[in-house]
């Protein structure tokens, strides 16, 4: 996933895009990194790490300028080391370049490799590069043609924030697989990957940029171009399943609001005699409540979180993984000894996080343990910014459901129907990618990527 923001026209731009970061943090927590600009002097500065360790008053300070973008890492391209932190600074004939980049490219390799013939030298493994040595390379003297050049032999998922010389530019695939909003504080203009990072700086909520469009915004105006050819939208239904934020809208829609539809259609499908339904927290809190709300049973807490641990999923090593599904929730166990439960999760992605959960519920006394899942089986990688890239990664690509049950321990297993969650979104059907469920892509993939869905699996 990753987290992008950016603001110009605020002489608190770096402060405002800290705080922007720190709402997003959901969105990666292997790095961050914020550039500033003043008109004269760039400054940045990264870290590995959490937001709120990555950056101090000091540094905050240090960051000067009324334009300025950042970023939240969670890397699916290139590995986690500090060279790879984004937003990628360079300077070039033209100027400077900032860029920060949420999505994955298909085309990284045959790009990279035309790059490298040209005489490009690559600093980093992230395909986020890439888009600067483009935008370099263009020979075109406007600034705007050059972007969308350099924009136009991109292939793939990619909402960008980039700042070049004195504009901040926003960026939408013309698929959209990825959000991003626009927003406006005290005259500034600012973009964000969710709308919960507006809200936390106390701007107001625009509009959506839109799938395929580039904004061009200097310190007084803004421009909106949609220079590519239309073709159908693919937005990340699980965008909505699980890596938003429920407070933020997405796409135009409350990504809570969904996941209680969601839940509420898991019930319906899928009826469980149990005591209380439960979820683990905290992504699957809101379709639990849809699911208990629908099947008028009691929902009760029966774990709880450890706020201080980080997200599991989207932890860079299964060692990591692991260990941090212990540490970072606790059963109450005189509420579940001897009960029948109804466990709601948003979905099963390895299998080893939520065996780990299963067993943890049985050994605090629950009786019966049936989980009900608010989103389909997921067999196939996703190229387009999700950290499944190879289908032997997937439990549900290579065992039923009732293998997958037995493996986790648990009484039943019920997952959504593909249609039940499209039947859930607030948005039309056609409008999203559901390629991790069904393996129809909606973009052509390279050959080494197709060879990967095939081979992967075996």
């Amino acid at each position: 996933m990753c987290g992008i923001f950016g603001v110009i026209g605020h002489k608190d731009a770096a402060r405002l895009t800290y705080l922007g970061l720190y709402a997003l943090q959901h969105r990666g927590e292997e790095s961050a990194g914020i550039v500033a600009y003043n008109g004269r002097k760039i400054s940045s500065h990264k870290g590995m790490g959490l937001v709120g360790d990555v950056f101090n008053e000091r540094i905050i300070k240090s960051l000067r300028g009324d334009l300025a973008c950042g970023h939240v890492r969670y890397s699916t391209t290139g590995a986690s080391i500090t060279k790879n932190i984004q937003p990628f600074l360079a300077n070039f004939q033209r100027g400077r370049i900032a860029i920060a980049h949420n999505g994955n490219l298909t085309n990284t390799l045959k790009l990279r490799e035309a790059l490298e013939r040209g005489g490009s030298i690559f600093q980093t493994t992230m395909d986020s590069e890439i888009i600067t040595h483009l935008l370099v390379k263009s020979k075109k003297k406007e600034v705007q043609s050059s972007v969308i050049e350099a924009l136009s032999q991109l292939e793939g998922a990619y909402s960008l924030v980039l700042i070049l010389n004195d504009s901040l530019i926003g960026v939408r695939d013309p698929y959209g697989f990825r959000p991003l909003c626009l927003g406006k504080l005290d005259g500034a203009y600012v973009l964000a990957s969710e709308t919960c990072a507006l809200d936390l700086i106390q701007a107001k909520y625009i509009r959506e940029i839109e799938p395929g469009e580039v904004v061009f915004i200097s310190r007084d105006k803004l421009k909106s171009i949609k220079p590519f050819p239309k073709t159908r939208h693919a937005l990340c239904i699980f965008e909505y399943i699980y890596f938003a934020r429920p407070d933020s809208n997405i796409f135009g829609k409350n990504v809570y609001l969904t996941r209680k539809r969601l839940g509420g259609q898991l019930a319906c499908e899928c009826p469980v005699d149990c005591d209380f339904v439960m979820s683990i927290p905290d992504s699957g809190n809101y379709a639990a409540v849809g699911f208990a709300q629908s099947s008028k049973i009691a929902y009760e807490v029966g774990m709880i979180r450890n706020h201080y641990v980080g997200r599991t999923f989207i932890q860079p090593s299964q060692f990591i993984r692991d260990f941090r599904v212990k540490v970072k929730l606790n059963p109450i166990k005189d509420a579940l000894k001897n009960k029948r439960i109804a466990i709601v999760e948003d979905s099963i992605v390895r299998g080893t996080t939520s065996r780990v959960r299963v067993k943890t519920l049985r050994d605090a006394g629950a009786k019966e343990l049936h989980m009900c899942i608010s989103c389909p089986p997921l067999k196939f990688p996703c190229f387009y910014g999700i950290d499944f890239p190879t289908k032997k990664e997937l439990i549900a690509s290579k065992h039923t459901i009732e293998e997958i049950k037995y493996f986790m321990g648990l009484d039943s297993l019920k997952y959504l129907s593909l249609e039940g969650m499209l039947k859930s979104m607030l948005l039309p059907r056609e409008e999203f990618c559901t390629a991790c469920f069904t393996g129809e892509y909606p973009t052509k993939l390279p050959k080494r990527l197709s060879k990967n869905i095939l081979e992967k699996g075996r």
